[in-house]
């Protein structure tokens, strides 16, 4: 089967197609950093907007690599949630557009489900059940994947998710938007341990707390703004800072998932998101796995960061599976993966 994919939850618009749920045939994924960087983080209205632009020519060009007809795809799977609620009305739109005019099932996709899966695409090996960190800009959780939309949540960040805390610390330095791969480039010439940000003590819980540490560093930053400008005059550097909070976070997302390996005994560990394109965390992770002897799989960046593809990718295991909607299912801007594990469809909009 074809599943041709659209993702539209933030500020990337993707559009792909996937054979059997583990071959890519296209993944179109035009991204928006450079309408958002101006403000230091993403304008809903602009990314709307934006997808509105780009959504048909990214379909036109995915059909066109994929050397796929339209009419002649299974089913069309669209991110329905979690993301920003005017983002993920205009793929959903046109999803419905496509499944009225052709006479195709519409597949609603939970966005998370949708990286989870796309450690699918990343090993054909790779199968249920399995644990999996996702660390992205909005969510950091570990979750004990046992089946497809049975999904036991380990533990989730209390207040800032890791590519959150990377955006806002990027601002603090200067570093620009988006900050992940700022910091990440940043880091390379600084020193892990020049300053000892502090390191959030969750007790025996597998949650997150990474806001403690984003006011640290812009504290730290405030104290030595002024001798940060006279690089001779000062004993730290921005990439000591980048290098020294990019440890920080990377150490207590090692901490928690190796308390869920232990935990779990789980055999396979799959990284997703945005963040699992930082090279400190994939560097790490593979020491992890490695002393465990467990398979580690981490996406390209490409897959890491939201793309299609996974949505697609989820979405023909749901077909598998006859887990289609109505075309009145309704985009959703919160929807946990715990309620996935209740009911294949989006809670209902009041």
């Amino acid at each position: 089967m074809v599943v041709l994919g659209i993702e539209t939850s933030c500020d990337e618009t993707s559009v792909a197609l996937v054979r059997d749920g583990r071959t890519i045939l296209s993944n179109i994924v035009c991204s928006q950093a450079d309408w958002h960087k101006h403000f230091g983080g993403i304008v809903p209205e602009i990314a709307s907007r934006k997808h509105v632009e780009l959504l048909f020519p990214a379909l036109d060009l995915a059909l066109k690599e994929a050397s796929v007809e339209l009419n002649s795809i299974d089913g069309v799977a669209v991110t329905c949630g979690p993301g920003l609620i005017s983002s993920l009305a205009v793929g959903l739109a046109v999803a419905k557009a496509i499944c009225a005019a052709l006479n195709k099932p519409l597949i609603p996709v939970n966005h998370l489900e949708g990286h989870m899966l796309s450690a699918f695409l990343a090993d054909n090996e790779l199968d249920f059940p399995f644990l999996c960190l996702i660390v992205s800009g909005g969510h950091s959780e570990l979750v004990y994947a046992h089946d497809l939309g049975k999904y036991e949540v380990l533990g989730r960040t209390r207040d800032d998710a890791a590519g959150e805390a990377f955006d806002k610390v990027a601002r603090v330095l200067g570093l620009g938007f988006p900050g992940g791969p700022a910091i990440d480039k940043a880091a390379t010439n600084g020193s892990p341990s020049a300053i000892a940000f502090p390191r959030a003590d969750m007790g025996g819980s597998l949650d997150f707390s990474f806001a403690g540490l984003k006011t640290a560093v812009a504290r730290f930053v405030e104290g030595y703004r002024d001798i940060l400008a006279d690089k001779s005059a000062s004993q730290y550097t921005v990439p000591d800072i980048a290098a020294s909070f990019q440890e920080a976070v990377v150490d207590m997302l090692i901490q928690q998932t190796e308390r869920a390996i232990q935990m779990t005994k789980a055999n396979a560990l799959a990284v997703v998101g945005g963040v699992a394109a930082n090279r400190r965390l994939r560097q790490r992770m593979n020491e992890l796995t490695s002393g465990y002897g467990i398979k580690l799989v981490i996406p390209p960046i490409i897959l890491c960061t939201d793309n299609a593809a996974m949505t697609a990718c989820a979405g023909y295991y749901r077909l598998e599976r006859g887990l289609t909607a109505n075309l009145d299912v309704d985009a959703i801007a919160v929807w946990d993966l715990e309620d996935v594990t209740v009911s294949h469809l989006p809670p209902k909009v009041t």
